[in-house]
């Protein structure tokens, strides 16, 4: 059995200062998109992959590698998604096991009227504090940091998540 490799001081620090931040952050994103928007981060996130894809649908299986949410979680959401009427599901013209979720006109509406409130908070939450360097280092360590994690998934970073 190999020894634990205790964070040191300037690690612990650095976890910490993640964990809170990534905390912190997801919370304000989350009440501002319920206050101004009605809706749970999740689903904005949902909503945003659905309106960048082809057609503006996907397989529920594609959706769920691309939201990173458990196929169980991701139907959860997107029941309540189709009850607002903002998704619809389809079973494809093909293959009856796959399901197709695809953003409705209502749903894309809605996506549009709220992204203006939730970029303004990414931005004012996430990016006014920091440089234009110091984003660039940001994004940089985010990369590697998701290369790790998911080296067989396309980083959504090339996607505009805001």
């Amino acid at each position: 059995m190999t020894d634990t490799r205790w964070l040191d001081a300037d690690e612990q620090e650095t976890w910490r200062a993640f964990l809170w931040t990534s905390r912190l952050l997801n919370e304000a994103l989350d009440r501002q998109l319920q206050r101004d928007s009605g809706m749970p981060h999740t689903y904005y996130m949902i909503l945003a992959m659905l309106s960048e894809a082809p057609e503006r649908a996907l397989t529920m299986t594609e959706l769920a590698e691309i939201v990173h949410s458990s196929p169980s979680r991701l139907s959860h959401a997107v029941n309540r998604l189709e009850e607002a009427g903002w998704v619809r599901r389809t079973k494809h013209d093909t293959d009856r096991r796959t399901t197709i979720a695809e953003l409705t006109d209502e749903g894309y509406a809605v996506l549009v009227k709220a992204a203006p409130g939730h970029v303004a908070e990414v931005r004012r939450r996430l990016f006014d504090p920091l440089t234009r360097d110091q984003t660039l280092e940001f994004r940089a360590t985010l990369r590697a940091l998701l290369e790790a994690l998911d080296p067989d998934h396309e980083a959504p970073c090339a996607r505009d998540l805001g």
